[in-house]
């Protein structure tokens, strides 16, 4: 499986490992295909969604 970074859309991450789409929802990303999600990098988003970008990778980490 290719590695996910912070610089990925999330378009790009679910498109990598479609298991991917839980942990963002439940980290407060519900918007998983709305535009942004194919423009923005994921530590864009996170920002947008008052998130730790850090915390969430270390989850995204976990589905390896």
């Amino acid at each position: 499986m290719a590695e996910i970074t912070k610089d990925m859309t999330i378009g790009e991450i679910l498109r990598t490992n479609p298991d991917a789409a839980p942990v963002l929802m439940n980290a407060g990303m519900p918007c998983l295909g709305c535009p942004s999600a194919q423009g923005e990098s994921l530590e864009e988003a996170a920002m947008v969604h008052g998130l730790d970008i850090d915390e969430l990778m270390t989850e995204i980490a976990k589905l390896k």
